[in-house]
């Protein structure tokens, strides 16, 4: 009877810990989002009405997110890179997971701790490390090859690509490794068995296997570029994404604006985060004999 009692009481330690755990997670972000839609200019309570102005608002001094052009400028701007290092960062993580676990050569080991380096590496070391980096590199191309030959490589929107495929291209390759190692590869070999030539079989069979695993990468690779901030900071130039945006306004405090484009994110976020869930679920598959 003892040890019941006390199987109970640290189950109910447990289930109290979570639930606070969760609160303390969670109460901040609702918060954010009552306020987001409250009808108050002073980001506090009371509560003083529902309102969507924060969001479609057109009036000065007051605009709300899609009013202002600032505003959408760095959204687009972030919508632009985290785009683009999707594509890129998701291409090089097949290729990677193709390279690692496929072949055999001298240094793979030592390439792939190379490879998982920068996610180890703080942001804003490796933001400082490449805008030095790029900025020798660009003088150099400009006496080579002529004045603005290395111009792609000054702060701006190709330069928060480099930097921010750097970790992100590791995070993409980790993913979709993991999926390939579960392959079996007789699949492969009974394509080829009918026909079908070795790159054939791995864009019909391979491919298809690692769709869910590419489609989470592609997400991992969206939120993380999106949301990034510590790299993009010293890499971004004079058009600001998103998080940089916001950070030079939160030095001069917090606003309903800064709240609505927070529930935004939140928004965002959570759904891409659920269809990332549901698109790795595998469906059970029940043998009848």
């Amino acid at each position: 009877m003892k040890k019941f009692q006390g199987a109970s009481f640290f189950k109910g330690v447990y289930y109290t810990y979570v639930f606070l755990f969760l609160m303390y997670l969670l109460t901040p972000l609702l918060i954010t989002a009552i306020l987001a839609f409250n009808d108050n200019s002073a980001v506090s309570f009371p509560w003083k009405g529902f309102t969507f102005r924060w969001f479609f608002s057109n009036t000065p001094g007051s605009e709300g997110v899609f009013g202002e052009k600032r505003m959408m400028d760095a959204i687009g701007m972030s919508l632009k890179v985290a785009s683009m290092v999707t594509v890129l960062a998701t291409l090089l993580g097949i290729s990677n997971a193709f390279l690692f676990e496929r072949r055999d050569f001298f240094g793979k080991q030592f390439l792939y701790l190379l490879m998982l380096l920068p996610l180890i590496i703080p942001g804003v070391v490796l933001g400082i490390s490449i805008l030095s980096f790029s900025h020798r590199l660009s003088s150099f191309f400009n006496v080579v090859f002529g004045r603005k030959a290395g111009s792609f490589l000054n702060p701006g929107y190709w330069l928060v690509v480099f930097g921010q495929m750097s970790f992100i291209t590791t995070l993409a390759t980790l993913v979709i490794t993991a999926r390939l190692r579960r392959f079996d590869r007789t699949l492969e070999e009974a394509a080829m068995d009918l026909g079908a030539n070795n790159m054939t079989a791995v864009i019909l069979i391979t491919l298809r296997f690692l769709a869910p695993a590419i489609f989470n990468a592609a997400v991992v690779a969206f939120l993380f570029s999106f949301n990034n901030f510590n790299t993009t900071y010293f890499l971004i130039g004079t058009e600001p994404t998103l998080p940089v945006l916001l950070y030079s306004r939160l030095r001069f405090g917090i606003t309903p604006q800064i709240n609505a484009v927070s529930v935004m994110l939140m928004f965002v976020t959570g759904l891409l985060g659920l269809l990332s869930v549901f698109s790795s679920g595998e469906k059970k598959q029940i043998r009848q004999k």
